[in-house]
């Protein structure tokens, strides 16, 4: 088939995640650890471009150095998704990647979970959201919240999600430079396990945390350091494993101002919350 005659690139936002708080309420005897935690969509994004393919082929077109294209989760995600639904359609991927890998912002779940939900309707698949999120969950823990595409309360390993509201508003949020791995935290032996559970009613944030943040902090002094930087402006916490922290702000000049005092060595961001992810109708309930 000639270059001229295949289906056109079409592109799809990842959106990113942060965790409001991030307690670690207990640990399975399979060693996996059970939390508790408010996940909020917001608005910036990877981009995932994708063109269907006749002869069963997932071709990723840009691997990232040093990640071998069969390791890349959106190619495990279309592989996946072929397997667990009979398909015999293939894909063309690219990703444009804006956010940071190991920054605890959910990037590679949520490009994962964008393939998943666009395949699903350019393959013509009509899976249900639920069983997408099964899908999702043998590809990582955070899968499955990008495919439920609602701010939601997590618990379990991640996989039970309750729908909630959270404030609208502003982030600002600093990444310090520093890749944060995320088993060397659960690892650690000074990490807490045993917050107490909370009700996903009447969250009080403010007496809220993230019992990931002290681990992180000790082993990466970056973060801390860009933790305590922005806490001058407002109540600053680390998100998911690290290393990005953050900070809520009621407006968009309110966060563009904070970034314009962001020291020169430090890279950061402004970010809007959202209610619901852009593919949220991709799938059904």
């Amino acid at each position: 088939m000639s270059n001229s005659r295949l289906p056109a690139w079409q592109a799809f936002p990842a959106p990113a995640k942060l965790n409001l708080f991030l307690h670690i309420v207990g640990r399975r005897t399979d060693g996996y650890h059970l939390l508790q935690s408010v996940f909020q969509l917001i608005d910036i994004a990877d981009t995932i471009e994708l063109r269907v393919r006749a002869d069963g082929e997932v071709v990723l077109h840009n691997p990232i150095p040093g990640v071998p294209a069969d390791s890349d989760l959106t190619v495990r995600a279309a592989r996946l998704l072929q397997a667990e639904a009979g398909c015999g359609l293939g894909v063309d991927i690219r990703v444009e990647k804006r956010l940071p890998m190991g920054g605890g912002l959910g990037g590679g779940s949520s490009d994962a979970a964008t393939v998943l939900l666009a395949l699903n309707r350019l393959w013509h698949l009509d899976l249900a959201r639920t069983r997408l999120m099964e899908i999702g969950l043998k590809l990582g823990a955070d899968v499955p919240f990008f495919v439920f595409g609602r701010n939601a309360f997590v618990e379990g390993i991640g996989e039970i999600m309750t729908p909630v509201t959270t404030p609208e508003g502003w982030f600002v949020v600093l990444h310090p430079g520093v890749h944060v791995p995320t088993p060397a935290i659960f690892g650690a032996a000074d990490l807490v396990r045993d917050t107490p559970l909370i009700s996903p009613d009447g969250i009080d944030y403010a007496a809220t945390h993230n019992d990931m943040e002290p681990v992180a902090c000790r082993l990466f002094p970056e973060v801390a350091a860009a933790r305590d930087w922005l806490a001058q402006f407002a109540p600053a916490r680390m998100t998911g494993s690290g290393a990005c922290v953050f900070a809520f702000t009621a407006s968009q000049t309110e966060s563009a101002c904070v970034l314009s005092r962001l020291p020169d060595a430090t890279a950061g961001f402004q970010a809007a919350t959202i209610a619901q992810h852009p593919l949220y109708g991709f799938a059904s309930d």
